[in-house]
């Protein structure tokens, strides 16, 4: 018998398949419909409607559907949560942008960024690592992400260009950063319209990664490699969390060994019960429950993009 309590797979059945057990043992719907459209061939409708349950009148997503914000209250790293699924579905487009561009005009600051929380996250649990004030100011680790969708699915919008060039003066006045907001970056690079623009600033980044250690590219020693202040004991990035597919820009900064050693790290990590673990760190059961099987969608997609399934 497993940790969870479901009787283990034979040794035999694929990490597909052992994924999918986890995920219907442990997953909220959402993640059930996602992993379904993934990996079974469910519909993108099925997706997108677990995913309206956690939209709110404003326009944004709230209901904890980033696990470490608890409450109703719609957030900017919901909402970026939420077009990372429709895109995954492709429905990150039309009406739908449109609606979501509203709420992130209504809760950007004057240079057209998001705050990482919104005030109004204030009265709801919370992540103890996330802090909640007024007047936030705007954060490359909400903004890139979002604006990177965006333009990956041809999004127009007046708030789009104030938030471009946000991300474009943030990206490129990077000294100092840490593995999340790398990655925010990489989502911004992998989309912006200006293709020579971003090649550049990819280049300039990956060497940054690389000189301060962020990734970690020998996985058998991680505790050669710094973690980050704030982050958790051991909560080590690796190659394939900076570049998730073959075609992100991020892949040129590792060599062919170096993303196969990280690969093959990334398959090891999956546990008896057929899940991935969280690296990040962990504050209260409930939220590491519903956060296990996003990380294994993930891990599978991931997995699945450089043909490793």
């Amino acid at each position: 018998m497993s940790a969870s309590g479901a009787p283990p797979l034979p040794p035999t059945h694929s990490a597909r398949a052992r994924a999918e057990q986890f995920v219907w043992l442990t997953a909220r719907v959402l993640e059930q419909r996602r992993f379904a459209y993934h990996f079974l061939g469910g519909s993108a409708d099925a997706v997108e409607t677990a995913l309206t349950a956690y939209r709110n009148e404003d326009e944004g997503y709230g209901h904890a559907l980033e696990p470490d914000l608890r409450g109703p209250a719609s957030q900017p790293l919901h909402t970026g949560h939420a077009l990372r699924v429709l895109d995954s579905i492709g429905r990150c487009g039309g009406q739908r942008a449109e609606r979501v561009c509203r709420y992130l005009t209504s809760v950007s600051t004057r240079d057209g960024s998001l705050p990482a929380t919104h005030p109004s996250q204030r009265g709801y649990p919370a992540a103890p690592f996330i802090t909640v004030v007024d007047n936030p100011p705007g954060d490359l680790f909400a903004t890139a992400p979002v604006v990177g969708l965006l333009h990956r699915n041809e999004v127009w919008h007046a708030w789009l260009f104030r938030a471009t060039d946000f991300c474009w003066q943030a990206v490129e006045s990077l000294e100092r950063s840490h593995p999340y907001e790398i990655e925010a970056a990489v989502t911004f690079l992998d989309s912006v319209p200006d293709r020579s623009r971003a090649e550049a600033a990819t280049d300039r980044l990956g060497r940054l990664v690389r000189e301060h250690r962020l990734a970690a590219l020998d996985p058998d020693r991680p505790e050669t490699y710094p973690v980050s202040p704030g982050y958790a004991p051991g909560e080590h990035h690796f190659p394939h969390d900076f570049a998730r597919t073959p075609d992100s820009l991020a892949r040129a900064w590792f060599t062919d060994e170096e993303m196969t050693r990280s690969l093959d790290f990334l398959a090891s990590e999956q546990q008896e019960d057929g899940g991935w673990p969280i690296a990040r760190r962990q504050w209260a059961p409930g939220t590491a429950l519903e956060s296990r099987p996003i990380v294994t969608i993930e891990a599978l997609r991931t997995l699945d993009a450089y043909g490793r399934l």
